[in-house]
């Protein structure tokens, strides 16, 4: 039975870690990347343990094992992880329902990556009903992005309701920006 919780102990982390290590491009082959995702961003155990404060990460929980994750990013750590900073510089001019996001209480969901035995479970779904439950009561919503040709990631966050907010392109990538209302 999948449990729903944050992270807590340095053995979730170094599972988030050891999780993420796994579906990076580098280690699937570009048709499992096409079919089930992937994950961008290969995160340090330091900038890894600075995000999970004050919010800690969601992660779902097989006995003592972490099956998925879906970490918690404030815009403090925009400048930390390279890769992310062109989505930060494009969210300070973008709208989301109406709203200036700069107006909004938002955080980005930095990523999020389930276990191969434990896709298609609802467990992507699981994360984010966490997520929403702990993070609602400081925040309005969530902002993440998502590389567009990560199809089987693109649909499941509009599943769980994420709206697409604007799509870009990086030399590297193109990206779609995408937000959850609370």
């Amino acid at each position: 039975m999948v449990q729903y919780t944050t992270a807590q102990t340095e053995k979730d982390l170094q599972q988030i870690l050891q999780l993420q290590l796994a579906n990076l491009p580098t280690n699937v082959s570009a048709a499992e990347a096409k079919e089930q995702g992937f994950v961008t961003v290969h995160h340090s155990a330091e900038i890894l343990h600075a995000m999970n404060t004050p919010h800690p990460h969601i992660i779902a929980k097989v006995e003592d094992k972490v099956v998925g994750y879906a970490l918690v990013m404030l815009q403090k750590f925009k400048a930390e992880i390279p890769v992310l900073q062109p989505m930060f510089k494009k969210m300070n001019s973008l709208s989301f329902q109406n709203r200036s996001l700069r107006a909004t209480k938002y955080f980005v969901m930095g990523q999020v990556c389930i276990d191969k035995d434990y896709r298609g479970q609802g467990v992507f779904k699981g994360l984010y009903q966490q997520m929403q439950q702990e993070m609602s009561p400081y925040f309005d919503c969530i902002v993440t992005e998502i590389a567009t040709r990560n199809t089987r990631s693109m649909r499941a966050h509009q599943q769980v309701g994420f709206e697409v907010i604007c799509i870009y392109s990086t030399a590297q990538e193109e990206w779609a920006i995408v937000g959850w209302s609370f």
